[in-house]
């Protein structure tokens, strides 16, 4: 599971068994975490125990490391 991103303390990741889903990133930080689709649009498939501030801090970042994010899934998954 490689992480892509560390920044505030958000861990930015992927599982390596989930190369037939489309692309899409996991976020940590403590005991809470999301998945939030990067394709076709940013959409969050699911988040427990993040705020609404820190749910947005999260969507800033990834508009922010887009294609880092992107590249990087396509590096991994091939």
């Amino acid at each position: 599971m490689p992480t892509i991103l560390n920044v505030n303390g958000f861990k930015f990741k992927f599982y390596s068994n989930e190369n037939r889903e489309l692309p899409h990133i996991h976020i940590t930080k403590g005991n809470a975490n999301t998945k939030i689709w990067l394709e076709p649009d940013i959409i969050i498939a699911y988040s427990y125990n993040f705020s609404s501030r820190e749910q947005r801090e999260i969507e800033t970042l990834i508009k922010q490391n887009y294609q880092t994010l992107i590249n990087s899934w396509y590096e991994y998954f091939g």
